[in-house]
C-alpha cells in the first residue's frame, strides 16, 4: 500500500492560488534558511567524494506520484519529512554532499500548476529556500552523532526540465538567449542568500544554455558552483556540442569549483572523464543514470539497469580522474553506499 495517495496538483493549487498559502509551510521553513552563502574561496572542500543519488527515485519507491510538472518539488510543500527521510538515508549510505530537492522548483513550473505571475514567483522562492532549509536540519540532526564533514549543493536543472517535454536531453529550445539568461538568475538570486555550500546546475544539455548559466552569474561571481552536462555519447553533450568545448569555457572561472557528467549512460562515463582531463585542472564531478533511458513521449524508463557492480564501475572512474562521484536517474542508496566503499576503503 503506498504511504502516500496521490492527488490532482491542479486542483490543489488552483485552489489555494488566490492567496498563496500554497507557500505558508515552505515560507516558515524558508525564512529559517536565509543566509549568504560562504564565498567560494573560503570554501573548503576538502573530503569531498561522494555524491547522493536520485530523489525523485526513492520518492516513487515510498509511493509519491511525482507525474506533475514540479516533481519532486511537489513534496516540498505536502510532505518535506519524506525528502528529510530520503537525505537521512543517503547520509547514512555514506554521502559525503545532499544534492536539495530544488531541480524542478521554478516561477515557471508553478505557473504551470495554475499560479498567476506574482503568486508563482513567491512561490518558487519559498520552495527553492524550503529546499535548503530540509537538507540543513538533516546535516545538523546528523552531524549530532558524527564527526563527517558534509556538504549541501543547491540543485538547479536546466530550462528544459522545466519544459517537462524531455528537452534537457536534446537541448533544442525555443527560446531567446535573454530568456535562458532570466530562467537562471531568478533561481541564483534566492539561492544566494540560503546556507547550500555551493549551487549544482545539472543535466546541462548545450552550450549556449552554459553560457547563459555564467551570464546570469555576474552579479555573482563569489558564488560556488559546478555545472554539469548530460551526454549524447563518449564526446558530445546532448545538443551536439563537444564536452571539452563546454569544460574549455568553464576552466578559467574562479568559481567553478567542478565540471561533469550527470543523467547519462554508465557506459560512456570513462571516455567521458577522459576527455574532461584532458582540458581542466578542476574537479571533475560524474553521476550517471542507471543505464535506462527515459522515454519522453511515455514518461517513463525504458530498457535494464547496468549498474549492478556500481562499486566497481566506481573505482573504475576514481582511477581515470573523477574526484566526486553519485548517482543520477534510477539510483538509490545502495549505490551510494558502492560508491562510499571505494573512496573510504
Amino acid at each position: 500500500m503506498p504511504l502516500w495517495t496521490p492527488v490532482n496538483y491542479n486542483k490543489v493549487y488552483q485552489k489555494r492560488r488566490p492567496r498563496p498559502r500554497a507557500s505558508r509551510t515552505l515560507r516558515s521553513r524558508a525564512l529559517r534558511a536565509r543566509a549568504a552563502m560562504k564565498p567560494f574561496h573560503q570554501l573548503d572542500l576538502t573530503g569531498l567524494h561522494v555524491l547522493d543519488g536520485a530523489m525523485a527515485t526513492e520518492l516513487e519507491r515510498k509511493g509519491f506520484d511525482l507525474s506533475g510538472p514540479l516533481w519532486s518539488a511537489h513534496v516540498l510543500e505536502s510532505s518535506p519529512e519524506a525528502i528529510a527521510g530520503v537525505h537521512r538515508d543517503y547520509l547514512e549510505a555514506g554521502a559525503d554532499c545532499l544534492l536539495t530537492a530544488s531541480y524542478q522548483v521554478s516561477t515557471e513550473g508553478f505557473q504551470k500548476i495554475g499560479y498567476d505571475t506574482r503568486s508563482a514567483t513567491t512561490a518558487a522562492a519559498n520552495a527553492l529556500r524550503a529546499s535548503v532549509s530540509i537538507a540543513e536540519k538533516v546535516r545538523r540532526d546528523y552531524q549530532a552523532g558524527s564527526s563527517r564533514r558534509l556538504w549541501i549543493g543547491a540543485s538547479l536543472g536546466p530550462y528544459g526540465a522545466m519544459l517537462h517535454d524531455g528537452s534537457e536531453y536534446h537541448g533544442d529550445y525555443a527560446c531567446s538567449f535573454d530568456d535562458l539568461v532570466g530562467f537562471h538568475t531568478r533561481r541564483i538570486a534566492v539561492l544566494a542568500e540560503t546556507n547550500a555550500d555551493f549551487l549544482a546546475f545539472e543535466s546541462i544539455p548545450s552550450l549556449e544554455e552554459a553560457k547563459a548559466i555564467l551570464a546570469a552569474l555576474v552579479p555573482y561571481p563569489d558564488l560556488a558552483v559546478y555545472l554539469s552536462f548530460t551526454c549524447r555519447d563518449g564526446r558530445h553533450v546532448s545538443h551536439g556540442e563537444t564536452l571539452q568545448a563546454c569544460a574549455q569555457l568553464l576552466d578559467g572561472r574562479p568559481q567553478v569549483i567542478g565540471i561533469g557528467v550527470n543523467c547519462t549512460a554508465p557506459e560512456l562515463i570513462g571516455n567521458l572523464i577522459r576527455q574532461l582531463a584532458e582540458v581542466t585542472s578542476k574537479p571533475i564531478v560524474v553521476y550517471p543514470n542507471s543505464g535506462e533511458a527515459w522515454d519522453a513521449v511515455h514518461r517513463c524508463w525504458q530498457g535494464d539497469g547496468q549498474i549492478q557492480e556500481f562499486g566497481e564501475l566506481a573505482r573504475r572512474w576514481r582511477g581515470e580522474g573523477a574526484q566526486w562521484i553519485g548517482g543520477c536517474c534510477r539510483t538509490g542508496p545502495e549505490h551510494v553506499r558502492a560508491v562510499a566503499g571505494v573512496w573510504r576503503n
